[in-house]
């Protein structure tokens, strides 16, 4: 059988292994970068998951081993270990007729059975930076003879902190080595990367993934922050929800909303980096085979997850960039199927959803949420269905006569039937319908300007009102303690990465953090004053990107 891969001039066995698993025409990405790959060229390739890069880049490296060789030949870099995991399983997959030696390397496994895979002989290996660099320094495996390196969602390699990893890598490379790296974006320090370890690389951009796509729908609901849940579980009750990724900000999040949606009677489960490789593998394979329909995960957690038949993707918490918007929204409405997106947005992140209009040049309208009366009709309605499949079903005889017995004991059968439904319903009184304050539809503040004309918004805030209001030591805000952060602006630092480092390593919820004001050099931070003795102990080490970072009381 011939199949339009034919044309990439592949391997006969590497077609065959595609066809094998149902592939026959390669994707926009594959067909620009695999001919250049199998020319020996180094490659930028700008694109999403989704769009099939790790065939891209896998198919060229399997077609060009060596064989009889014990050393690594192909190297590829990736942020996280279930990446690492599915890098590895695809390599396996399209390489299965040739008999391809791939390893995956990475934290949370022990390095006794790596060490031994790598004295025995691998071709590929699949790694993340740090377990590579530990690797490296135990001298427990040899990148001389490598002719092909993949930087794999360098952008998020770089997020994490990893960029001084991979170039202490590179640098245990050969320099005529095959570069090629792949990320969803290119910031300038991507760019820098590969001006300096590529030589003339070629670059193939796939479009960013189409929000628009007709096999997602989208809706907003505008909620206040503390009543998030209540309007989460109000849709979850009139959603046909099969499969779910709820988003949230901090991995401390994850699990404090895992467990009350557990408690309020909908099964839910937390992905985050606190988990080790075994509890990770066994929570995704739990969701893969729809034991549990809910994952409540951060955004770093859920990288590499390639599940088609995600049914619902929640924002429980709206990102800060409106790209990673757009990564979350297209882990629904895969493989052909249809998929709901759905984001609570507060008064106060109006102005960021329009952020996220403006980048996906679509304008978004927020509904009404469900109803009390919605959602008893919902109940209703279900519970009939469900008696209409049993009564056609008609397996319920030693039930008929249960009913019988007590009907001709003088049990009046409407009574009976009544009885019947209400012991029927009892699992709702787990999930009582939570009430929702009304939203003031507060439209953004208008700038505003001094005698001089200075505008008192953006980064001129600095103005005589908004500087004493970030110096003071005092918080603005009640029950709240002013801290500083000692990374600022020049470190890149966001309000999420504030949020993510203090409620992970003191150990807070992240709703106790108040008002963020980042400076250049520093940050001011409100934190509830119930937790101000945890987020100033001494016994907290605080990291960010591998780099300490203190907190002290303003």
């Amino acid at each position: 059988m011939t199949t339009e891969f034919d044309s990439l001039n592949l391997h006969p066995q590497l077609v065959q292994a595609l066809t094998e698993r149902g592939y026959i025409t390669p994707t926009p990405i594959q067909a620009g970068l695999i001919p250049l790959m199998l020319s020996g060229a180094d490659v930028i390739g700008q694109a999403q998951t989704g769009t099939g890069k790790t065939a891209a880049f896998a198919l060229p490296i399997l077609q060009n081993l060596e064989p009889d060789n014990k050393l690594p030949q192909a190297l590829i870099l990736v942020p996280t270990r279930e990446l690492a995991i599915q890098v590895a399983d695809a390599f396996y997959e399209y390489g299965v007729h040739l008999g391809a030696r791939v390893l995956a390397v990475y934290g949370g496994a022990p390095y006794g059975r790596q060490i031994t895979r790598l004295n025995k002989g691998v071709e590929i290996v699949v790694a993340t930076p740090g377990r590579l660099i530990d690797l490296l320094k135990r001298g427990a495996i040899n990148l001389r003879l490598v002719k092909t390196v993949v930087l794999d969602e360098a952008d998020e390699m770089l997020n994490m902190g990893f960029i001084e990893d991979v170039e202490t890598i590179l640098s245990e490379t050969p320099e005529t080595r095959q570069t090629a790296l792949f990320s969803a974006t290119l910031p300038k320090p991507i760019r820098r990367l590969a001006e300096k370890y590529m030589r003339e690389p070629e670059s193939v951009t796939i479009q960013r993934e189409q929000v628009t796509a007709e096999m997602i729908e989208q809706r907003c609901y505008l909620v206040n922050e503390r009543d998030k849940m209540a309007a989460l579980t109000r849709l979850y009750e009139v959603e046909d929800v099969t499969s779910a990724l709820i988003f949230v900000r901090t991995r401390v999040r994850t699990g404090e909303l895992a467990n009350e949606l557990t408690v309020r009677g909908f099964a839910a489960e937390a992905l985050n980096g606190d988990l080790s490789q075994d509890a990770r593998e066994r929570t995704l394979r739990r969701f893969r085979n729809k034991q549990i329909k809910v994952l409540v995960a951060t955004d770093v957690a859920a990288r590499g997850l390639d599940i088609d038949d995600i049914s619902h993707v929640f924002n429980y918490d709206l990102p800060d960039d409106p790209e990673m918007y757009v990564h979350r929204v297209g882990r629904t409405g895969r493989a052909g199927k249809t998929g709901l997106a759905i984001t609570l947005v507060t008064p106060r992140q109006k102005n960021r959803l329009a952020s996220v209009e403006r980048f996906t040049h679509q304008k978004f309208t927020f509904l009404p949420l469900p109803t009390e009366t919605d959602i008893e009709q919902r109940r209703e309605n279900d519970l009939r269905e469900k008696i209409n499949i049993w009564l056609q079903r008609g397996r319920y005889k030693r039930e008929l006569e249960i009913v019988n017995e007590l009907v001709e004991a003088g049990t009046d059968p409407l009574e009976l039937a009544a009885v019947a439904l209400k012991m029927a319903r009892a699992s709702e009184k787990q999930r009582p319908i939570a009430a929702i304050s009304e939203v003031k539809n507060e439209e953004p503040k208008k700038r505003k300007f001094d005698r001089g004309g200075g505008r008192k918004f953006g980064r001129n805030r600095h103005r005589r009102g908004e500087r004493s209001d970030r110096r003071s030591k005092v918080s603005h805000e009640q029950d709240m303690v002013r801290v500083t952060f000692s990374l600022g602006r020049a470190d890149g630092i966001r309000p999420a990465d504030v949020v993510g480092t203090i409620a992970h390593h003191a150990n807070i919820p992240g709703h106790s953090i108040g008002k963020i004001f980042i400076e250049d050099k520093h940050t001011i931070v409100d934190v509830s004053e119930s937790m101000a003795d945890k987020v100033l102990s001494k016994n907290v080490d605080y990291k960010f990107k591998r780099q300490s970072v203190s907190v002290e009381k303003v």
